[in-house]
């Protein structure tokens, strides 16, 4: 008899357990957090911290890494500063130049061309117009750095593709072609 009741109360725990179940969405879920993801934004408002966005600000007073500031403002005048003032941090060596040669390659040359002269693929499938050629501008390194920081005119900013070094390399690159040019 004891027996018969325990399946009973079985048999009742069970067709109540199952009365529950829809098989189109799983009663439990092991750790929830695998299935459903929780994604935060950068500079979100969120519930996982009492004040709010606070803990996801950087601290006051701090710098990120390989940060390095410009003193050169995004202006006409800080382009005329820089390009009378601004003077390159590297050496002018043989392995940086084909450094600014390679990332003029990449960068620049599809619209300024691989000589400087402006004719880049862009430039004659008529996608840009009006791309100077270096021989026709007085152009210094410290302009051309500033260029690369800031962009100009048509020319948008790289300093998101190339860092500090590498602009350097590239102005070094295109003083050479300038140079190039001039001499024709």
């Amino acid at each position: 008899m004891k027996n018969y009741f325990s399946l009973l109360i079985f048999t009742i725990v069970a067709l109540v357990v199952q009365s529950c179940f829809n098989p189109a969405k799983p009663n439990y879920q092991y750790f929830p957090n695998m299935y459903e993801p929780v994604g935060y934004e950068t500079y979100a408002d969120s519930d996982a911290f009492a004040n709010g966005i606070e803990a996801q600000i950087p601290v006051d007073g701090t710098v990120a890494r390989g940060w390095e500031p410009y003193d050169y403002a995004d202006t006409n005048e800080g382009y005329e500063d820089a390009k009378q003032n601004l003077l390159s941090r590297i050496e002018n060596t043989p392995e940086h130049l084909a450094e600014g040669k390679e990332l003029y390659g990449i960068y620049c040359a599809v619209c300024h061309g691989s000589k400087g002269d402006g004719q880049g693929i862009l430039m004659t499938r008529e996608k840009f117009l009006g791309v100077p050629s270096y021989a026709d501008r007085e152009i210094t390194p410290g302009s051309v750095y500033h260029v690369l920081m800031y962009g100009k005119n048509a020319m948008g900013s790289h300093a998101g593709q190339v860092n500090a070094i590498e602009r350097w390399q590239i102005a070094q690159h295109v003083m050479e072609l300038r140079q190039n040019l001039i001499k024709k």
